[in-house]
C-alpha cells in the first residue's frame, strides 16, 4: 500500500499537530517569485509526461484533496498545477452546499460518485472534510441531515474522523494514492484578499459578504482543522500543511509533493507481447505496401 513521502508540511501521524506551529509564510530564503515560477514551470512539464504513463499504466488512482479557508488560493493552484495536464485525464470537482438528494444519502455518497477511476487524476475542491469543518463550526447544519440516531457532538466528529480513516484505507488498499493539501492561510492575509476583491472589479465577482462573516469564527475553524488533520493523516492518505500567503510558493510546493509521489510508484508504459509485435509488423507492412 502506498506510504507518504517525508517531507517538512506532512502532518504527523501521531496527532502531534497543532494549527498554531504550522507556518503560514515560506522562510524568508524561499521568496524568491520568479525563481519559484520557474521551478514550478519545469515540475508543471513532469508532471505532464508522468500524467500520460499514469494514464497508460492504468494501476492506480490519484485523488488530490484541497480544504482551505476561503480566499486561500484553492482554485488558482489547481488551475496553475494542473494546467498542463491533458483533460483526458483529469477531473476536478467542487462540493458546496449539499443537495436534498445528498442529505438523503450518508455524508461520503456524494464524493464516493466521484472518485476517479484507474489512471485518472481525481481533485477534490473541498470534500467530505467539510462534514467535520464547516459542519463542526456549524453544527446546527447536522439537523438538515436526517440522522437516524440522537446526536452526541462529544462523539460525533470521532465517529466521522473513523469513517474517514476506513473509507481512505479501502481505497489505499485497492490502489488509490490520496493527497492531502491544507492550505493554511493567515487570518491577516485573507483579510488583505477580500480587500482586494472589493476594490478590484474584476475581482468583485469572487467576493461574498458570507466570507467575511465567517471570519467571526476562526479561531473555531482552526480547532476544527487541527482535530481533523490530527486525527485523519495517514501514511497512505497524508495530509501536508502547506504555507498559503505566498502564492507562487505554496503552488511550487504543492507540484513537488505530486511529482514526486509519482515518480516513486515506479510507473511504466504497458509491453506488448510477441504475438501482438509480430501482427503490428504484420498491419506496418500492410500500410505501407497501400497506394
Amino acid at each position: 500500500m502506498f506510504q507518504a513521502l517525508s517531507n517538512p508540511y506532512l502532518v504527523p501521524y501521531d496527532g502531534s499537530f497543532r494549527y498554531a506551529q504550522a507556518e503560514t509564510k515560506p522562510k524568508k530564503d524561499q521568496i524568491d517569485k520568479k525563481n519559484n515560477k520557474k521551478k514550478l514551470k519545469k515540475l508543471i512539464d513532469e508532471l505532464d509526461e508522468l500524467q500520460r504513463v499514469f494514464y497508460a499504466h492504468d494501476a492506480y488512482a490519484l485523488l488530490l484533496i484541497f480544504q482551505a479557508m476561503d480566499a486561500a488560493g484553492k482554485d488558482s493552484t489547481i488551475r496553475t498545477v494542473m494546467t498542463g495536464i491533458n483533460p483526458a485525464g483529469c477531473q476536478v470537482f467542487s462540493f458546496k452546499q449539499p443537495t436534498p438528494e445528498e442529505l438523503d444519502h450518508d455524508f461520503l455518497w456524494r464524493t464516493t460518485r466521484c472518485l476517479p477511476e484507474r489512471g485518472r487524476i481525481g481533485i477534490f475542491n473541498r470534500s467530505y472534510y467539510e462534514e467535520v469543518l464547516v459542519v463542526r463550526v456549524h453544527p446546527e447544519f447536522l439537523l438538515a441531515q436526517k440522522l437516524p440516531y440522537p446526536i452526541n457532538p462529544e462523539q460525533i466528529w470521532k465517529d466521522r474522523y473513523q469513517s474517514i480513516c476506513a473509507h481512505e484505507e479501502h481505497l489505499a488498499r485497492n490502489g488509490t494514492i490520496i493527497l492531502k493539501f491544507w492550505l493554511n492561510v493567515s487570518k491577516e492575509e485573507q483579510k488583505q484578499r477580500f480587500l482586494a476583491r472589493i476594490e478590484e472589479p474584476h475581482k468583485n465577482y469572487k467576493f461574498s459578504i458570507g466570507d467575511v462573516t465567517e471570519r467571526d469564527s476562526w479561531e473555531k475553524y482552526m480547532i476544527a482543522y487541527e482535530q481533523a488533520l490530527k486525527a485523519t493523516s495517514k501514511a497512505w492518505a497524508p495530509w501536508y500543511a502547506i504555507p498559503a500567503d505566498d502564492k507562487p510558493f505554496m503552488r511550487l510546493c504543492v507540484a513537488e509533493i505530486i511529482v514526486q509521489t509519482m515518480k516513486k510508484l515506479d510507473l511504466k508504459y504497458p509491453t506488448i507481447s510477441d504475438q501482438d509485435r509480430t501482427r503490428f509488423r504484420e498491419m506496418y507492412n500492410k500500410l505501407k505496401e497501400e497506394s
